[in-house]
């Protein structure tokens, strides 16, 4: 009998390692392994887009170099975008897009240019 439950028991540990070792710690920064999914890219558009309502600097979104995603209530994204000024120059900021999945929920919380 003891050994039945030593056996289940460890198992159960076993499973529990695994399911966490797959999904992001609360809290913590995980990396996005593919910054060119379509939902990491139209995070990155709103990011650029609320900047522009907000700044008229009229960047256009070009691609997510990098990111990062943190487990909150929602997912905060930060992101290494680059964008597009009205004169062609490329630049890279990095912005801090929150979001709710299940309520349709975005917010962009910060929005900054990377110095070169």
């Amino acid at each position: 009998m003891m050994k039945r439950l030593l056996l289940l028991f460890s198992f159960l540990l076993a499973a529990s390692q695994l399911a966490n070792a797959r999904q992001p710690l609360a809290g913590g920064w995980s990396p996005i392994k593919n910054v060119t999914d379509e939902h990491v890219s139209d995070i990155g558009a709103y990011a650029v887009s609320e900047h522009d309502k907000a700044s008229k600097d009229n960047l256009e979104f070009v691609r997510v170099v990098k990111g990062e995603e943190q487990v909150v209530a929602g997912t905060n994204y930060r992101l290494v975008i680059e964008a597009k000024d009205a004169k062609g120059q490329v630049a890279k900021y990095v912005a801090v897009v929150w979001e709710k999945v299940w309520e349709n929920f975005k917010q962009l919380t910060s929005f900054k240019p990377i110095s070169s």
